[in-house]
C-alpha cells in the first residue's frame, strides 16, 4: 500500500517557496533588460535561463519526494562524480580565456564547480552529523573533513577559479565553526589559515588574480584596464539614486559600458533602472529568504538535518555577499555570481536544488515518531 503522511503538506514551505519565485522574477525582469536586443526583445540568454528555472522547480519537486536523510547517501555518489568531472576538464576539456571550467554536453555547458559547492555541503553535513564530539572539535577531528574539502577545492583552483575554490573553502570554515570548535583547535586553524593566504599570494596566484587585488585596493590607479569593471559598476550604482532610470532605460547596461552586466555584474544593472529603492526592496525579499533558512537550520528535528540547512544557507550567503561587495567596490572582482540572480545554468540548477533541500529539511521538521499514514 502506498503510505502517504499528511504532515508533509501540512509542513510545506509556502513561505520559501513564494521568496524563490520573487527573487527568480526579479532576477529574469533584470536579464530580459541587461541582455535586451533593440527591435528585437528578449534574447537567447534569457529564454535559456527562464528554461533553466523552469528545470529548477522541477528538480526541487524531486528533491521534496525524498526524505534528506537518503539524500544524504547519495552524497558521497555525487561528491565522487564531481570530483571525476572537475579531473576531466583539466585533462580533456579545451581552455577558454585561459580556463577550464565548462563541458559542452552539446544542448547545456556543465561547469562541474557549481555543483562541487553542493557536493561538499551534503559529504561535510554527514560527516558532521556522524561524528559525536563531547566539548568541541580537536584539530585531528578534521581530517577527514579537510580532506573532503581540499580535493574539490584544488581541481578547482587548477582550472583556475579563484572564486569558486574561496566558496569552497568559505562554506567548510563556516559548517565547521556551526558545529563548535575548541578553542585550541580554533586558534591553530587561524593561524593556519593566515600562512595559507601568504603562501598563495606569493605562490598559488596567477598574475591576473593578484592584479585584480591590486585594483580593488588602488582601482583609480588602473581605470582603463583592470580598474574598469569596478569603476563602471561603482558608476552604473550610484547613477540610480532613488528610484532608478526605470526599466530598460540603464545607460551603463545598454551602452555596454559595463561588462558582464548579465553574469557577475547582473546587481549593478538592477541598481541602475531601480535606484535604491528598487534595490532595497530586492535585498529584503533576498535576505529574509536568507533568514527564514536559518530559522529551518534551527528548528530542524535532528543534527544533520540541521548542518546540511545550514551549509545550503551558507552557500547562498557568501556568495550574495561576495557578489554585493564586489560589485560596490569592496572586494576584488574574483568571478562570484549572485546566487538565483545572475544568469548561468549551473550556478542556477545549484542554487535551486539547495533551496529544495532547505524545503526538505523544513517539511520533516515534525517527530518522526507515531506519523500517521493514510
Amino acid at each position: 500500500m502506498f503510505h502517504f503522511d499528511r504532515r508533509l503538506l501540512q509542513h510545506f514551505d509556502w513561505v520559501m517557496l513564494l521568496m524563490l519565485l520573487l527573487v527568480g522574477g526579479m532576477a529574469l525582469t533584470n536579464l530580459y533588460s541587461s541582455t535586451h536586443i533593440v527591435d528585437k526583445g528578449a534574447s537567447s540568454l534569457f529564454y535559456k535561463q527562464l528554461l533553466f528555472f523552469g528545470v529548477g522547480l522541477g528538480l526541487i519537486l524531486v528533491v521534496l519526494t525524498l526524505e534528506y536523510q537518503k539524500i544524504a547517501r547519495l552524497g558521497y555518489v555525487l561528491y565522487g562524480v564531481i570530483l571525476a568531472l572537475l579531473t576531466y576538464t583539466l585533462l580533456f576539456v579545451k581552455a577558454i580565456a585561459g580556463s577550464q571550467r565548462w563541458i559542452d554536453l552539446g544542448f547545456f555547458n556543465l561547469q562541474p564547480s557549481e555543483p562541487a559547492k553542493l557536493a561538499l555541503i551534503l559529504v561535510l553535513a554527514s560527516c558532521y552529523a556522524n561524528t559525536d564530539v563531547p566539548g568541541g572539535y580537536r584539530l585531528r577531528d578534521l581530517i577527514k573533513p579537510v580532506i573532503l574539502t581540499a580535493l574539490p577545492f584544488v581541481l578547482i583552483m587548477l582550472q583556475p577559479d579563484l572564486g569558486t575554490a574561496l566558496i569552497c573553502g568559505i562554506i567548510f570554515v563556516s559548517m565547521t565553526l556551526f558545529v563548535r570548535l575548541r578553542w585550541g583547535t580554533f586558534a591553530i586553524l587561524g593561524g593556519s589559515g593566515l600562512t595559507c593566504v601568504f603562501i598563495g599570494w606569493k605562490f598559488l596566484l596567477k598574475e591576473y588574480q593578484r592584479k585584480r587585488i591590486e585594483t580593488f585596493l588602488d582601482p583609480e590607479g588602473d581605470p582603463m584596464n583592470h580598474g574598469y569593471q569596478i569603476m563602471q559598476s561603482k558608476i552604473a550604482v550610484g547613477s540610480g539614486k532613488i528610484f532608478g532610470k526605470g526599466f530598460l532605460e540603464g545607460t551603463q547596461g545598454h551602452l555596454h559600458f559595463l561588462p558582464e552586466r548579465h553574469t557577475d555584474f547582473a546587481f549593478a544593472v538592477w541598481a541602475e533602472e531601480w535606484g535604491f529603492a528598487g534595490s532595497l526592496f530586492f535585498l529584503s525579499c533576498y535576505f529574509f529568504m536568507l533568514l527564514w533558512g536559518i530559522n529551518i537550520a534551527m528548528s530542524a528535528k535532528d543534527k544533520f538535518g540541521s548542518i546540511l540547512a545550514f551549509g545550503c544557507i551558507m552557500l547562498i550567503f557568501w556568495q550574495a555577499v561576495i557578489n554585493l561587495f564586489m560589485i560596490m567596490g569592496f572586494l576584488p572582482v574574483v568571478g562570484v555570481p549572485l546566487p538565483l540572480f545572475s544568469y548561468g545554468g549551473s550556478s542556477l540548477l545549484t542554487n535551486m536544488v539547495a533551496i529544495g533541500i532547505l524545503m526538505n529539511v523544513r517539511m520533516r521538521s515534525f517527530p518522526a515518531a507515531s506519523q500517521p499514514n493514510v
